[in-house]
């Protein structure tokens, strides 16, 4: 069975073993999530879980999804994510999903949106290395030569200065270090994208024997 649940990033901290050894965790409020809707290889040629976090007012819903929310007589959600889960039979329209579908010890993946750099260099963007800095040299922070003689064009996909930042990033692999499900609260072993106050997902990991 495929598990997921959607939360807001905390903060960092860290958690002390009984062994005196400091832990550096992301601390999540993981749900509560509630499932709007559930998709079926016979009306939508996939199966899948739409997962909803958060409250928002009817004022603010726009009539698409007030008709969605409808149909399935669930309230307004904030945000909408969809999982593949290969038995959706798991899952009832309605149900509250919360932080205790994980146990501490357990593996997981957490998808987030990156930090926003704004327009970045190609140093702070690609890590390239600078040029010298002394010996009359004006070749500081320039990105280089841009492209080859031959074809009097530049390449696609060529690493040069940009919007740097605000992408979907996955950590894989991440240790569960301690999960309270009556504050809805999760602490994940590591680092987690994106700023406090950014949403996440958590689900099982792939890569987990």
């Amino acid at each position: 069975m495929s598990k997921a649940i959607l939360g807001k990033k905390v903060g960092m901290t860290q958690v002390l073993t009984d062994e005196g050894k400091a832990i550096p965790v992301t601390v999540i409020e993981a749900g509560p999530c509630v499932v709007v809707q559930k998709k079926t290889t016979e009306v939508d040629g996939y199966t899948a879980v739409q997962l909803g976090y958060g409250s928002k007012a009817d004022r603010l819903v726009i009539k698409p999804l007030k008709g969605h929310f409808a149909k399935y007589g669930v309230k307004p959600v904030r945000h909408i994510r969809e999982l593949r889960a290969e038995n959706v039979d798991d899952y009832e329209v309605g149900q509250e999903i919360k932080a205790d579908i994980f146990a501490e010890g357990e593996k997981v993946d957490v998808v987030g949106t990156s930090k926003g750099r704004g327009f970045a260099g190609t140093i702070k963007r690609h890590n390239f290395s600078r040029g010298p800095m002394t010996h009359g040299s004006k070749n500081h922070r320039r990105p280089g030569s841009a492209g080859a003689l031959g074809p009097q064009r530049t390449f696609k996909g060529k690493k040069a200065p940009g919007h740097m930042g605000v992408d979907r990033v996955t950590v894989q692999n991440l240790e569960m270090v301690k999960v309270d499900p009556e504050r809805n609260l999760i602490a994940v072993k590591g680092a987690v994208p994106g700023p406090r106050g950014g949403m996440v997902m958590i689900k099982n990991s792939i890569k987990a024997k």
